[in-house]
């Protein structure tokens, strides 16, 4: 009669009790956190751990090739039980996912979180020997499009009529507040890195760690991207010491004329006193603990390059051997693809990038004379007397004529690179799928566009990048956003996820200020004033919060911090406003900047979704010693939300304090104080806000605490 109707005996029936799941405790990573060693060596023993639910699971398996391993109990707290498994590696990449069992309930764990199925795409990766610079992880960066930062030393300057490009003759700016002009390739606003210097100080309060360079070398245009001279930093940006020749003639097109130009660019006198000024200038960064990055162009050089010489300026330029375009015996001639072999002398008919005559296409697998001398590029500039510290890689997966030969080029590039300074980073501009080029042999990561910058673009903003268009359905769409984040994360290795540039602009792109407006345009038709009208400066608060609270390296795009607009190029290439900046913009991004860098969490952390909905993320930076909560209301109404934090780390009895608030009337970076109870946390979120909180230990106190905090005493 006591099993009369089909229980299970009371024994069994309480053996197979389980608590529910803690399916949102679950968690592993493969940062330092959860993988130790964080970046191992081939044929070494790496620890992986996973954490769950105190008391919560019967066993977890570590799932590879098909193979499951028994996780051991390492360690328990008042919150998780931590499980640990030790591994063999060898010399290849190593993927794994795990296998959860409570009770009858058994789940998988991946990328992606808490699953029914795994997925391949989503197994967590680690490849040894693979490591990126520690000085990069989570370090704040700052680019400088260096014509229009600062005018330190006029005497450099481009001058008016100096040689022509693109059918006009170059220009110099008088006045430094003037607008871009919608072509504004040959006009110069004589920004140099003199300039820099003088700002370094400026650079070092606002807590700039790392200083990323649009390109430096010789070059006819202000981007430089049409590089001429790949040995030599552009006098322009340095010293000018030998400064002879004639300018260009109202209407003379032919810069053999331009003797001005041919002296200044070509005399080895200005070329080797500008490399020393360089050399110097890298020196007085690195006096100051920061690092810099330069821009590499290899995919394609300009029609002005002395391999080429289209505009015959090293025809007769003494110790300089003749451009492919000048005659056909020319030892650069297979550098590039000539399509007609009856053209010389002066031949035309070469590749131009996406057809562009001036920016020719180079020819890596015509010439093994053109990849070496790359190869010594890449390897001189990081190496004695410049020891820069690293390259950013321009259009990088075009590069060559076929997947194969681009995959050749930069394993042997970061073989070459980091062979001559073994703590360089090569970082590179890419869209799209990534996964090819971050296996741990060729790039170290990216520009994160698709995992930064569009999913907070679209949330906050509804705008396409480049303001090309405003899509209602994007505009705070919180699947979306982690949708795509979740996606970006499972391309790329984790130390390439600590050092990925996370911008909100660039000069490539409209100013991130300018997209708050909802403007869909460029500045040709809408013309300069329309990129400052209506624009929203606490929805850039808002990205810049998430910016400095997310997994990777913030970087500003030099202006940003003072609020400077912009269209897509080249209206985002406007100077800065020195002494009109907007001062509540810049102490903003200096306070949030003073955050990322002093919370260990905020640099190094573990990051988790908490809870999101239309309008709103929630998301969490943790350690074990230290949380961060953020939160971001994009919606015009406030919001109360009962938020479960003891999943994050945060102890069940304690209190949270607020760093950090930004609503439509400011910010504000007065502590509010949070109680959490039985592991929740109730709080009355402001309409359009983004606030971040930090955990606080137990047995809070806070009078205490608070003088800590404003100590700058943290974990």
């Amino acid at each position: 009669m006591d099993n009369f109707f089909g229980f299970l005996p009371d024994t069994q029936y309480i053996t197979a009790m389980r608590p529910v799941l803690r399916r949102s405790a679950l968690y592993s990573d493969t940062s330092e956190n959860f993988v130790s060693p964080a970046e191992p060596a081939a044929y070494s023993t790496v620890r992986i751990r996973f954490r769950a639910a105190l008391n919560n699971i019967d066993a977890v398996y570590l799932v590879c090739k098909g193979e499951s391993h028994y996780m051991l109990k390492e360690d328990s707290d008042e919150l998780f039980d931590y499980y640990y498994c030790d591994q063999q590696l060898e010399d290849e990449p190593f993927t794994y996912y795990f296998e959860v069992s409570s009770g009858f309930l058994r789940c998988f764990y991946d990328g992606r979180g808490c699953v029914k199925e795994p997925d391949p795409a989503f197994e967590f990766r680690i490849v040894p020997g693979f490591h990126t610079p520690a000085w990069a992880k989570g370090a704040v960066m700052y680019q400088i499009f260096t014509d229009r930062f600062c005018n330190g030393d006029p005497s450099n300057d481009p001058l008016t009529d100096e040689y022509a490009y693109l059918g006009d003759h170059s220009k110099k700016i008088e006045n430094w507040e003037q607008n871009v002009a919608p072509m504004d390739v040959g006009e110069f606003y004589g920004g140099d890195l003199q300039g820099v210097l003088d700002k370094l100080d400026y650079l070092q309060d606002l807590g700039v760690e790392v200083l990323y360079m649009n390109p430096l070398f010789v070059s006819p245009s202000s981007h430089k991207y049409d590089i001429q001279d790949y040995d030599h930093i552009d006098p322009h940006f340095t010293k000018i010491v030998k400064d002879e020749g004639e300018l260009l003639k109202s209407g003379d097109m032919d810069n053999t004329h331009a003797t001005r130009y041919i002296c200044r660019v070509t005399d080895m006198e200005n070329l080797d006193a500008s490399n020393a000024f360089f050399a110097h200038f890298v020196e007085e960064v690195h006096k100051r603990g920061m690092k810099i990055i330069l821009d590499g162009v290899f995919n394609h050089c300009g029609s002005f390059n002395k391999w080429l010489d289209r505009e015959c300026i090293y025809e007769n330029a003494p110790g300089f051997e003749k451009g492919a375009h000048v005659e056909e015996d020319s030892p650069y001639h297979d550098f590039f693809r000539f399509h007609n072999p009856y053209e010389w002398p002066y031949n035309t008919t070469y590749d131009g990038w996406w057809g562009h005559d001036t920016l020719p296409k180079l020819n890596y697998e015509g010439s093994r004379e053109l990849f070496e001398y790359v190869m010594r590029i890449g390897e001189k500039w990081v190496s004695p007397p410049y020891n820069v510290d690293g390259w950013r890689l321009d259009v990088a997966a075009d590069l060559g004529h076929s997947p194969e030969y681009n995959h050749y080029f930069w394993k042997e590039f970061r073989r070459r690179v980091k062979a001559a300074n073994p703590d360089a980073i090569i970082l590179a501009e890419h869209y799209g799928d990534v996964k090819p080029w971050l296996n741990g042999d060729e790039w170290d990561s990216i520009m994160n566009y698709d995992g930064f910058m569009e999913p907070v673009t679209w949330f906050l903003t509804g705008m396409e990048k480049h303001s090309d268009d405003f899509r209602q359905d994007m505009l705070g769409n919180d699947g979306a956003f982690f949708g795509a984040m979740y996606h970006a994360d499972s391309q790329m290795l984790y130390p390439s996820r600590e050092v990925s540039m996370n911008e909100l602009s660039n000069h490539d792109h409209s100013r991130f200020l300018t997209r708050t407006n909802h403007v869909v345009g460029r500045v040709a038709n809408l013309g300069p004033e329309a990129a400052g009208r209506g624009i929203d400066k606490n929805v850039m608060r808002m990205a810049v919060l998430i910016q400095m609270t997310w997994v990777g390296a913030p970087t500003i795009y030099y202006g940003d911090e003072v609020g400077l607009c912009g269209f897509t190029d080249p209206d985002n290439r406007r100077t800065y406003p020195w002494g009109k900046e907007d001062q509540e913009m810049l102490a903003f991004h200096k306070a949030m900047i003073s955050l990322h860098k002093t919370c260990k969490e905020l640099k190094r952390g573990s990051i988790t979704k908490v809870e999101s909905k239309r309008d709103l993320l929630v998301y969490c930076r943790f350690i074990r010693e230290a949380q961060s909560i953020i939160i971001v209301n994009r919606a015009d109404h406030p919001m109360s939300e009962t938020i479960n934090v003891w999943e994050c780390g945060v102890n069940r009895e304690s209190a949270m304090v607020r760093m950090m608030l930004t609503t439509p009337d400011g910010y504000t970076e007065e502590h509010l104080t949070y109680t959490v109870s039985m592991g929740k946390m109730k709080i009355e979120i402001p309409p359009r806000s983004a606030m971040v909180l930090r955990c606080v230990r137990g047995d809070f106190d806070a009078d205490r605490d608070e003088e800590e905090l404003e100590e700058g005493i943290w974990l």
